[in-house]
């Protein structure tokens, strides 16, 4: 009798294992500003993230039949706040952390992870960066336990200032960014590659300003109106970016704009309001008017569901190849073990929505991919925001040819 019941506790606890192995979850951390001046680019990027996790676990999930799930933490936009975040997360049983929004938070969160890897041997963290784009964390700052898949700020800079400098038009450039180690960046490439690319070119006014604590940009707009500035070059996002066009706008300021962001949320409408038809410029790794079927259905999908009253689409294709990356990475490792996820993805090709080949090089684990220069306006199939107008390709950049030297000298684990 004792045998027979011994028998089916075996069989009772097997059914157990595989029932609770087959609803587990592998879960992901997304620490961005929730609250704050940049809350409408995170509680976006949120919705992004949600709604790729729903996709690929519709798909039947990870490992066998495992389910991924995000748990949103809420940095404020602070670096100091972003730690505290991440070690709730890590306490929470969570070994994989996401945040894109602030190369601030993006450092201080790569540093941390770092350490905490190297004091916890068997617990790692995997800290996933599908946004903060300060060249410094793929070169001095450089972590293996730190991806990115984004294009650094040098690239984004090189591939613009490729662009301009057969624009004979341009005389006068002014640059204006947010003060911090992103800005900062963008202003000294800025400042370099238009000297040895275009040195006829004046550059009339370079300044900073707070990070995501300007109202009301009338007054640099007026300088830069003042300046007899014909170009601007801005590194600015979140309300940085639509608030300095929405002066511009209002102070009726006719330049072409050179941008990394004017896509995020309420830039179109405030394009639209400056009535600069296609001559706002982006760099960035896809658009809705990009031609490519698979990802045209998946944003209009997105857009439906998640758009709200302001019909804000689809922003990220880098995060769209982080999940689905992440997700074919925990399949070939065979587990959730973030040690095993590294090893395949540090030398990973992927082909994206787009038919495209990504990649990410193993000596700093950058990704890269194809970009995009494109200019907003009239004419386009998709809009953004209810405007009318939309993103169109003026210019392409093969993923080979956005590979730039790194200095990194990464520390590989045992």
């Amino acid at each position: 009798m004792n045998r027979w019941m011994s028998r089916i506790a075996l069989v009772a606890g097997a059914a157990l294992l595989s029932a609770s192995s087959a609803f587990a979850q592998v879960k992901i951390a997304y620490v961005d500003p929730l609250s704050g001046g940049a809350a409408t680019i995170g509680e976006h990027g949120l919705k992004h993230i949600q709604y790729l996790i729903e996709t690929i676990n519709a798909k039947g999930g990870v490992l066998g039949g495992q389910k991924l799930e995000v748990v949103a933490y809420d940095n404020k936009g602070s670096p100091q706040e972003s730690l505290v975040q991440v070690q709730k997360a890590i306490d929470a049983g969570v070994r994989y952390i996401t945040q894109g929004n602030g190369s601030g938070a993006a450092i201080a969160i790569s540093e941390f992870v770092t350490k905490f890897n190297e004091r916890n041997p068997g617990k790692e963290v995997l800290y996933f960066n599908y946004a903060a784009v300060d060249p410094a964390l793929t070169n001095d700052k450089c972590s293996y336990w730190h991806y990115r898949w984004d294009a650094n700020s040098d690239i984004k800079m090189a591939a613009l200032t490729n662009f301009m400098k057969d624009k004979k038009e341009i005389k006068k450039v002014y640059i204006i960014g947010q003060d911090y180690s992103f800005g900062h960046a963008v202003k000294a490439a800025a400042n370099a590659m238009i000297k040895e690319k275009r040195p006829d070119i004046q550059i009339v006014g370079d300044e900073l300003h707070p990070l995501l604590k300007i109202t009301d940009f009338a007054p640099y707009i007026a300088k830069i109106k003042a300046s007899g500035a014909d170009s601007v070059i801005t590194g600015n996002w979140g309300n940085d970016m639509s608030l300095l066009l929405k002066a511009a706008a209002d102070a009726g300021l006719q330049v072409n704009w050179y941008t990394y962001y004017a896509g995020g949320a309420g830039g179109p409408t405030a394009i639209k309001q400056t009535g600069l038809d296609h001559r706002v410029f982006q760099i960035s790794e896809w658009h809705t008017n990009v031609p490519a079927p698979e990802m045209e259905a998946f944003a209009d999908a997105f857009l439906k569901k998640y758009g709200g009253a302001n019909q804000q689409g689809w922003w990220y294709l880098r995060m769209k190849n982080q999940m689905e990356m992440f997700a074919d990475a925990l399949n070939k490792a065979k587990s959730a073990d973030p040690k095993k996820v590294a090893t395949v993805l540090a030398d990973m090709k992927f082909k994206n929505a787009l038919g495209a080949e990504v990649f990410f090089r193993p000596t700093d684990h950058s990704l890269f991919q194809d970009m995009y220069i494109s200019s907003f306006g009239s004419g386009t199939k998709h809009d953004e925001e209810k405007t009318g107008w939309g993103w169109k390709t003026v210019g392409l950049i093969k993923a080979a040819d956005t590979v730039i030297p790194t200095t990194c000298k990464m520390t590989v684990p045992n």
